[in-house]
Formats: C-alpha cells, structure tokens, sequence
C-alpha cells in the first residue's frame, strides 16, 4: 500500500551521490520509462543503477530515511506496468543492469548462483556450457533479467514440465524494505525452517524487497529432441492430443504449446519476409516438443517415437495434418515462428490482450464462449495461443483486418469484463504468468477473494510500512467485495 511518501528533492540527489560510487546515480533516459506495448510513461526523473548488495542496501536505507518510493528495474520487459510508475511525487528507479554476475555453476549440485541483474540467455548459456540446462524460456530472453523474471514468478513455453521461474528457485538473497539484507541463498531442496520468504518474494513485484541474487535450479540436458508442428480438428482435440502425449512420452513433453492461424496471418500481414512452414495453415495448430535423454528407448519406427504416435493422432481424428522437424534448424524455425507471434500481435494492435488461466479440461469451452462473446460485440479478430499443456492462453482480440485499433479500443472494457467474467466462471485467473502491476489492479480487486487481498495488504504492511517498495503496485489500495 502507499503512504505519504515524498518528492526527491536536490539534497536527497545530493545524499545519494555522496552515499554511492561515482556515476551510480543518473538522469533517466526514455528506455526506463517506456513501457513495451506503449501504454504508460513513467514519471521517474532519476535512476540508480548499483554494482553490489550492499550499494542497494544503501538506496533502500536512503528511500527509508528520506521517504522517496523505490522502483526496481529489471529489463523493462513486464508487460502489466509492474515497472513503470505514472503517479506522482515521482519515484527512484532501481536497475539491476550492473549486477550480472554468473557467480557459479554446480553440475554436481544442478545449480547456478547469478546476480539478479543476469540476463535470462547468458544463465541459459552458462549452464549449456556446464553439460546443464536452465529451462525457463520466454520470447524476452535476449533482454530480461533473472531478478524480473523471479519477482513476476515468470512462465514461458516450458511450465509444463518444469514448472514457473517459482519452481525453478533454491534460494535468493533480497534486501528487505527496511535495509535488512536477508541470506536466504540456500541450494537445498529441502528446508522447513518457518514461513518461506522466497516464495514470498518471488511473484511480489518488488514490493515486498529487492531480490540481489538467486540459487537457480539446473537439470541434466536433453540429449536429443523430438518437435512437431500439427494440425488440429479443433481445440479439444488438442486437450486429447496432450493426454496422450503424456502418456505415452511422460515428463519428456517439455512444451505444448497452442496455436491459431491468426498467429500466421498477423506474422505474413505484418513480417511477409517470415518464412512460414504453411502456405494454407490449419484453424488449429499445436507445437509439440519433446526432450530425450542419451538412454531414452527408441520407438517402434526406430527412431524417438514420435511419427508412431502422430500417426495414432492422425487415424484417431485429432490431427489433420503434421510436420516433423528433421533436424535442430528445422526445429528452431518453428519455435522461431511461435515466438514471432507476439512480435506481429504487437504490429498489428491488439484492442485489448489477456493473459488468462483456467484448468487444462475446460480450455475448449474457454475458447468457444470467448469468442462467442466477442462476436457479439463486434467484428473483431481473436488471435489465442499460448501455453495449452498449464491452461495458459493469451485471448487476444484485435481490430478487423484493414481497420485500426484506435477505432475499436473505446469497446476494451467491455471485451474485458466479458472474457474474465467467463474465464472465472471456469474456476480460472485473469493473470496467468504476467503478474499484476499497475494494470491489472481494479480487476484484482473485482475479481480476487477479499480475504486474499486483506492478507496481501497485512504483509505489505508489515514488511514495508513506509510503502517505499514499488508504490502503487500489485498491492490494491482497497480491498472490494469480490465481483459484482
């Protein structure tokens, strides 16, 4: 919750400067301040950019003392508004940039210790080169950092066999919002000890603390990969499709991800130099992947399996048609198709995106209703995919094809309230794997359990009284009575 916090003034620019090394605090530039999709500005004026633990220990003493309210900045790339403030008085941003340390890498242990400021591709990298595998990944990798990523418990296209950044934690190191630095940078896969403060942290968006480093979780790296690109009767065959797939394959599906034509058309609209892998793609297509170790038994085709099994799809209905990558550029040109998707949703521009969950049995019904309820507000494209093997779909709505979204976006609210009315209705959440920030909190408030809220606000309260951490976000100001 916020409190009456204050402006900073030239003698707090001037505190900082004196408590800190030289060049540590600067004039923000408008990457700081930019949201990604365009939808809000920030009101910072000044960034602080630490190299150590200590260095943001010192910030959050300073915030504490003179009543500023902190931001911490990952890579910028949060797209609910978890990172840009827009209220006034103005807040201090507090960048993790310099703090990109790859501090170790166990084999024997399966874990990596980074600084929270490591970008999400070089622990993907440093693990590669240990024989070891860190398998969050999200179309951001390149730019997002292990400290954003854990304080929204980020997704991506492997949760469904290794689970959110939450499940993929040992430990972290955080200063607390009272300048505490707390040591929680255990590697233990077990430690009853009371409360868990990093699955506290973890998901809090920065307003429960500053995570500073993180004891990562590594796994043996798939030896081989098995990935196929389909065509599907419609999206409860692609609920049948997974089932099978996990019984026959188990946990070496590593991605199932779901897939509308719309996502083609919008990447030919807007990137025609795409190379597609259909001229004509299906209404429904499924991107399966699959991830082999050195022993795993080979199929009755000889090979990993996977052609038997799609041709068991093929002659049960499910599939119509199927594409199986022949080697690891083929594979990659796939992937590098579904990830190009939120590239040309962001071209084309959507009236209003959601980023929803509900359980993996009810997401055909999730899709029919949907659309159904758009189509009775109007003419406009729904483009959803997402991650169908953890219920995680991105609904997304867009204008017509040849109009614009500023002549369709006064209906968002309206589009809004009709998709997480349904999405609740199912016994899902309106936030999946982006987190709440500033964008999302009337509908927290509308949507969520009052109870849940209060208990949020009792923490907030108690670990950051003076409301210095990341005001104005993830924490509503009200608690609301539930939905109307």
């Amino acid at each position: 919750m916020k409190r009456d916090l204050t402006q900073i003034t030239p003698d707090t620019l001037t505190a900082l400067d004196a408590a800190l090394p030289p060049g540590t605090l600067a004039e923000t530039t408008p990457a700081y301040l930019e949201e990604p999709r365009g939808i809000a500005t920030g009101t910072a004026r000044h960034v602080v950019r630490p190299a150590t633990t200590q260095e943001v220990q010192t910030i959050v003493r300073l915030a504490g003392t003179h009543g500023f309210g902190l931001v911490p900045y990952g890579g910028g790339t949060g797209l609910v508004g978890g990172q840009v403030s827009v209220e006034d008085p103005a807040p201090l941003i507090l960048s993790l940039e310099r703090m990109t340390r790859i501090l170790d890498v166990s084999p024997d242990d399966n874990v990596l210790v980074a600084e929270a400021g490591a970008i999400l591709g070089d622990i993907q990298s440093a693990a590669a080169e240990a024989g070891r595998l860190f398998p969050l990944t999200l179309a951001s990798e390149g730019s997002c950092r292990i400290g954003g990523n854990l304080s929204t418990n980020a997704g991506g296209t492997n949760v469904l066999r290794y689970g959110n950044a939450r499940d993929l934690c040992l430990g972290v190191e955080a200063v607390l919002p009272d300048g505490t630095i707390w040591n929680g940078l255990k590697r233990l896969r077990k430690d009853n000890t009371g409360y868990d403060l990093r699955d506290l942290l973890i998901g809090a968006e920065g307003t429960l603390g500053v995570i500073t480093k993180a004891a990562l979780k590594l796994f043996p790296a798939p030896e081989r990969f098995a990935t196929a690109l389909v065509g599907l009767r419609d999206p409860a065959a692609a609920i049948a499709l997974l089932n099978a797939a996990q019984a026959r394959f188990g946990e070496q599906v590593s991605a199932f991800e779901l897939i509308h034509r719309h996502g083609f058309d919008f990447i030919a609209e807007t990137m025609p130099d795409t190379r597609l892998p259909w001229g004509d793609p299906p209404e429904w297509m499924a991107l399966i992947d699959l991830g082999f170790g050195a022993q795993a038994l080979k199929g009755d085709d000889g090979g990993d399996g996977l052609e038997d099994f799609l041709a068991e799809a093929f002659e049960a209905g499910h599939i119509t048609d199927a594409l199986i990558a022949q080697n690891a550029a083929q594979r990659q040109d796939f992937w590098t198709v579904r990830e190009t998707i939120p590239l040309a949703n962001r071209k084309i521009g959507a009236v209003y995106s959601h980023d929803i969950a509900v359980p993996v049995s009810r997401i055909p019904e999730m899709i029919a209703q949907g659309r159904a309820r758009v189509a009775a507000i109007g003419p406009l494209r729904v483009n959803c995919f997402g991650h169908v093997g953890d219920g995680n779909l991105h609904f997304n709505i867009y204008p017509p094809k040849g109009a614009v979204k500023a002549d369709w976006v006064h209906l968002k609210d309206e589009i809004k309230t009709a998709i997480y009315d349904l999405v609740y209705e199912l016994g899902g959440s309106m936030s999946a794997e982006h987190g709440i920030g500033r964008f999302k909190l009337d509908d927290l408030v509308r949507y969520e359990d009052p109870a849940k809220l209060g208990a949020m606000r009792a923490i907030k309260a108690a670990l950051d009284p003076l409301g210095i951490m990341n005001p104005g976000a993830t924490v509503p100001e009200v608690l609301g009575s539930g939905r109307d």
